[in-house]
């Protein structure tokens, strides 16, 4: 009886707590849950393509070269005494660079002044004895042999006199060798003989070397394909160069963009079989003489003046299936543009294929625009600085 009365009060306790449960569910089910609502799609920032005249260039490669290298040589045998730069330094055309033992070359002079003196009383003599024999004879007081010998004297006096003064001036000429002088403005390489050591006593001894870099030439090969541009589409004449005055712009390794200006003065006159290239050569301004012989150069020759598409070049990608830009249409979807690509105008490419100039093409928050997605365009008409983004868009998904 008292095991019964137990169950009955277990089971009573269940449903009475069956029921408080339902009752507490009950408002929380009568509730309607509220969906989140979507976020708004996400700002880029856009722009048009900027059309305007740019140049339409080819962009080459190349070495500089000096416009006159010498080697320095004695020309006279002697002891080197004097050397009057320092190994590496610019001279001027004229300055005195080494000087070989004189004292020869200057006795050399004196003797050969000396014979002068002597040739010169040789051939008074004999030309006043012609005239006082010419007289005698006129008088019938000497013989014909006479005046034929003083005037055989008299002559001989003359060729030696000659030989004489030409002497002499081989004696100055040789005098002047002893003094290695600068042929023109240029830096001097490293001396290669030290003073003390006997030069030009066997061949003419080389003594350095000098380059003129002021102005420095630049040469370079040019395709056959680009040469075919150059001269259909610029109207570029390889036979005159001196006339057309064709620009050229150059940039060394350590320099940003193509900051020296010259002009093309050479062109070879056939292409060579082998590479189908031209070689050509601009020449350059160097006052400074910061820029070196033999050093590498990337080198920009306009072909002509166009008009153009251009966009900055943060806003280009390239995948699989080449370079592309993201572009907003008319419903503020994402679209990609497949295009064409020319060259680089400072930090703007140009577009050569693929774009118009109403298309508004995303410049900024690349990595949030995905073609066929939603976004909200922040339009502008003055180009955003190139440094504050970047970075290249992400491949969409």
């Amino acid at each position: 009886m008292t095991q019964g009365k137990d169950l009955a009060e277990q089971v009573l306790g269940l449903i009475t707590r069956a029921l408080l449960i339902s009752t507490l569910l009950l408002p929380l089910a009568s509730c309607k849950v509220k969906p989140r609502p979507a976020p708004p799609p996400p700002t880029v920032t856009v722009i048009h393509p900027v059309e305007k005249s740019v140049s339409d260039d080819l962009h080459l490669t190349g070495n500089t070269q000096a416009v006159n290298t010498v080697q320095l040589r004695a020309r006279v045998a002697g002891y080197l005494e004097k050397i009057f730069f320092q190994d590496g330094q610019f001279v001027k055309k004229d300055e005195l660079l080494f000087l070989i033992q004189q004292d020869t070359y200057q006795d050399n002079l004196r003797q050969a002044e000396a014979a002068i003196v002597l040739q010169k009383a040789q051939l008074a003599y004999a030309s006043a004895q012609f005239v006082r024999y010419t007289e005698l004879l006129a008088r019938k007081a000497a013989a014909q042999s006479d005046v034929d010998n003083w005037r055989y004297q008299r002559d001989a006096a003359q060729a030696n006199l000659a030989s004489a003064e030409a002497n002499r001036d081989l004696a100055k000429l040789n005098l002047t060798y002893t003094e290695v002088r600068a042929p023109f403005d240029g830096r001097i390489d490293r001396r290669l003989v030290d003073p003390g050591n006997l030069v030009g006593s066997s061949d003419a001894t080389v003594l350095a070397t000098i380059n003129q870099t002021n102005p420095l030439y630049a040469y370079f090969t040019i395709s056959e394909s680009d040469l075919g541009r150059l001269l259909g589409e610029g109207h570029f004449t390889p036979g005159r160069t001196y006339t057309q005055k064709w620009p050229v712009f150059m940039g060394t390794l350590n320099e940003e963009g193509y900051p020296h200006e010259g002009l093309i003065d050479f062109a070879s006159i056939s292409l060579t079989p082998t590479t189908g290239t031209l070689q050509m050569r601009g020449v350059f301004s160097n006052p400074d003489g910061k820029m070196m012989a033999g050093t590498y150069a990337r080198l920009r020759v306009p072909v002509r003046e166009m008009k153009a598409l251009l966009v900055p070049q943060q806003a280009l990608g390239v995948d699989q299936r080449g370079p592309y830009v993201l572009v907003t249409n008319g419903q503020n979807v994402v679209e990609r543009r497949d295009i064409k690509m020319g060259s680089l105008v400072e930090h703007m490419r140009i577009i050569e294929g693929g774009l118009t100039r109403e298309d508004w093409v995303v410049v900024r928050g690349l990595q949030k625009a995905f073609p066929g997605r939603p976004v909200t365009p922040e339009k502008l008409s003055v180009l955003p600085p190139p440094q504050l983004d970047t970075r290249a868009p992400e491949a969409p998904l």
